[in-house]
């Protein structure tokens, strides 16, 4: 198996800051350029795991690359290239504030809300009689504020977003009209490919001419949840448990092993048979979702493989 790139610290022709993420880094480059890394690092419950997963980063950077081109119709996006199979370069915009989170079933998050007793989600009312994994009548979508590094991320509503001047109105419904047509998109997609999708969220920024772009990752299986489309009536029919493309199966390894983040709690062992089956997920989600086989690069070593990349990149772009 190739070597996982888990440490992501380079240095960049032009580079004037450096962001790292949980799981992307991402460098600035002049005024206008940014370059993220998608490093093989795995989070879930806040925290970074401590072994990185094989072609992770690969696999989410390549899906992200496939649905930007396939909604640029929709919106426009950040993205310029992607120089390396774990990097893409785009246009530095001023990021939303908010996360866009759409969900399509009483699933995850939203699950564990329902099931506590509540009925309103980021100010969506929600049926009653519904089941874990019951499609929705129609996606909603519960905004989340974007946490600074470290912090949880929280529900908000539309209504607080506008009366707190965190979106303008008139940029929230852009937002919101962008979030539904995305989704449909994505919906459309993954139907093609007998997967359903979810739930996922979108983040957007605005540029220095005042355009909205989509920005970050879009459709993977760190944004995204995936459901199989066959089975899942019987399953839900029989009160069984959905067979999930995500990283719900992490978050669920986690809490079989005592551990949800939650003070006093220790972070287990991650035995190597753990991180090749997660690998596994990923490469088969990627091929589940795109309908390609997935060919990942085994270079032994990645970072010199994405700093010789992206330098290569960032010379002819320049000199253009």
């Amino acid at each position: 198996m190739s070597k996982a790139l888990i440490e992501a610290k380079f240095q960049f022709e032009g580079q004037t800051s450096v962001y790292h993420g949980k799981v992307r880094d991402v460098y600035s480059i002049g005024e206008d350029l940014l370059v993220m890394v998608a490093s093989d690092r795995i989070s879930a419950f806040d925290y970074i795991l401590p072994k990185g997963i094989p072609f992770k980063g690969e696999v989410l950077n390549r899906i992200a690359e496939r649905f930007l081109d396939a909604t640029s119709d929709i919106v426009p996006n950040w993205k310029i290239a992607t120089p390396d199979p774990s990097v893409t370069v785009g246009k530095k915009v001023e990021p939303f504030k908010v996360e866009m989170v759409i969900r399509g079933y009483c699933t995850g998050h939203a699950w564990r809300e329902y099931k506590s007793g509540k009925r309103i989600l980021c100010g969506i009312d929600m049926p009653e009689g519904m089941q874990e994994h019951d499609r929705f009548p129609e996606p909603i979508i519960t905004p989340a504020t974007k946490a600074e590094q470290g912090d949880h991320d929280e529900d908000i509503s539309r209504e607080e977003i506008i009366a707190k001047g965190i979106v303008s109105q008139e940029d929230y419904e852009l937002l919101e009209k962008y979030t539904y047509e995305l989704f449909e998109r994505g919906t459309e997609i993954a139907d093609a490919h007998d997967l359903i999708l979810v739930d996922t969220k979108y983040e957007f920024g605005k540029s220095k001419e005042g355009e909205i772009v989509l920005i970050d990752e879009i459709h993977t299986p760190d944004s995204s949840r995936y459901f199989y489309k066959e089975g899942y009536e019987k399953r839900q029919a029989n009160g069984e448990q959905q067979k999930q493309l995500s990283k719900e199966f992490v978050r669920e390894w986690l809490i079989e092993n005592d551990f949800q983040g939650l003070e006093g709690q220790t972070m287990p062992e991650i035995p190597e048979s753990f991180v090749k089956m997660v690998s596994e997920r990923y490469i088969e989600l990627f091929e589940k979702v795109t309908g390609t086989k997935f060919v990942g690069d085994s270079s032994e070593n990645p970072n010199a493989r994405v700093q010789n990349n992206v330098d290569e990149f960032l010379k002819n772009y320049q000199a253009e």
